[in-house]
């Protein structure tokens, strides 16, 4: 007896595939693994993307680089954008108006993966809660994969996945924009909402409602989890179809969702018994925001899995995994102490607001890096922080200027690095014992690095070889 797949139905289908990234390298892969006819386009010229022209004529896709064919979008079945191929191309606009389907990676892999999908997205956290969403799940023994924006696209998940898998995605505006009927998770996140990648959306609307899709799909047999403390998100409340819980870590408790009584983390549904889950001493991530995530992590877990429904031991494990949970890479990193300085790597600090939350993690004796491309950001809500806690504010890359031109009127006297290692060596060479040198840029980092982690990583490099040259090591901060 032949036994069939939903994933038959790509057989024989023509696909555009429109940038060679990492989810367009991994949905065109898939895609040629299913049968369909695959071209892929990309704007640069072949001789940036070998790798990835190996790996894809190797699978029998077609590729198109130095710049898009219009025909190959009006001869497609259906068209698979990547995150960082503006939705509103031209091209793509011309193929809607055609009646062709224009969808992103997280689009077409939602409509394969089995199990149920919980989605994370907001301006800043979302890595740290998806991650921690994810070794929750995996605590209490459930079978579990995370993805997305971080780890594998969300695309390689789907072969992965069965009736009984949990996967939890980490979304961006820039994923969440190219979604349609296909994209539906049981648990979607709202973190919370702060002026990010305008450069790319135009408005602060337009971001809003990028973000806002993750609700689009949504049922009453679904959770929103929002944050009560985000104005954007008491908004939404309203408006989703699904039922809402909510997290607060500003001291209070909640009728519904996860909050706080003194130092206790405590959750409660909607006319029941308030039941503590942990105390908020037994965190190991620094800084308030970190709370924040905390409690929206154990929001989304408890939505699928009540704590009062389970067992004293399932909920000790819940906590433990809570106090078991180091920061991720890239995020409010410790990477040294060298010399009594203590080195920090916060990259994924891609905004303002990021970064606003790192500076309020430390007392003072800051040292803090910024910088890199804009993304038509406002840098002066760093000021007042800065005034009270940096020692020295070091600037690199392309919005040096623009940054130096917003602090200035505050009083604050940036200095500029134009390189990593140059910011880093200065920092380093003034830094006195109990200091911090900070990476949290505020920027992205497209105009010197690849990516986040690339800057990360460079980061760390530049500190390992100075604690070479030093020749000493401290435990981290406790």
């Amino acid at each position: 007896m032949t036994t069939t797949s939903p994933l038959d139905e790509l057989a024989g289908k023509q696909a555009l595939v429109v940038g060679m990234a990492r989810s367009g390298l991994a949905a065109a892969l898939f895609l040629r693994r299913h049968g369909a006819r695959v071209i892929v386009s990309d704007l640069r010229p072949a001789q940036q993307l070998k790798p990835e022209i190996e790996r894809l004529l190797a699978a029998g896709a077609a590729i198109e680089t130095g710049g898009h064919r219009k025909r190959s979008f009006l001869d497609s079945d259906f068209i698979i954008v990547s995150p960082g191929v503006p939705a509103n191309l031209p091209l793509l606009e011309n193929a809607r108006a055609q009646r062709i389907p224009v969808w992103g990676e997280i689009e077409l892999a939602a409509r394969y993966l089995r199990g149920r999908l919980i989605a994370v997205t907001g301006s800043n956290g979302k890595t740290t809660t998806t991650s921690l969403i994810g070794h929750l799940l995996a605590a209490l023994g459930e079978r579990v994969l995370v993805g997305g924006n971080i780890g594998a696209p969300l695309i390689d998940m789907v072969e992965r996945s069965d009736a009984h898998t949990l996967s939890v995605a980490e979304l961006s505006s820039f994923q969440l924009e190219t979604t349609d009927f296909g994209f539906h998770p049981q648990v979607a996140v709202m973190l919370n909402l702060s002026p990010d990648h305008l450069d790319r959306h135009g408005s602060m609307e337009n971001y809003v409602a990028a973000k806002q899709r993750i609700f689009l799909r949504q049922t009453r047999e679904d959770w929103a989890v929002l944050n009560a403390r985000d104005e954007y998100c008491r908004g939404y409340a309203a408006q989703v179809a699904s039922r809402v819980l909510w997290f607060d870590a500003s001291g209070g408790e909640v009728e519904n969702g996860v909050g706080m009584r003194g130092e206790a983390i405590i959750w409660r549904r909607a006319g029941g018994e308030p039941l503590e889950l942990m105390r908020a001493g037994e965190i190991r991530l620094k800084g308030r925001h970190n709370l924040e995530n905390v409690l929206a992590a154990l929001a989304a877990v408890c939505a699928l899995f009540p704590p009062e429904q389970a067992s004293p031991q399932r909920r000790a494990a819940l906590a433990a995994g809570v106090a078991g949970f180091k920061a991720v890479e890239h995020r409010l990193e410790f990477v040294a102490r060298i010399r009594g300085v203590d080195y920090y790597n916060d990259s994924k600090a891609t905004n303002v607001d990021a970064t606003i939350k790192a500076l309020e993690a430390f007392p003072g004796g800051l040292w803090v890096i910024l910088g890199g491309k804009d993304k038509n950001s406002d840098y002066a809500p760093l000021a007042p922080l800065l005034a009270g806690r940096a020692r020295g504010v070091l600037l690199i890359g392309a919005a040096a200027e623009k940054i130096d031109a917003h602090l200035r009127p505050a009083g604050i006297a940036a200095r500029m690095a134009g390189t990593l290692a140059r910011a880093l060596e200065i920092a380093s060479a003034e830094a006195r014992p109990g200091d911090t040198v900070l990476l949290a840029p505020a920027c992205a980092s497209f105009d010197q690095f690849e990516n986040y982690e690339h800057r990360g990583r460079e980061f760390k490099a530049l500190v390992a070889r100075w604690l070479a040259a030093s020749a000493e090591l401290a435990p981290p901060p406790q």
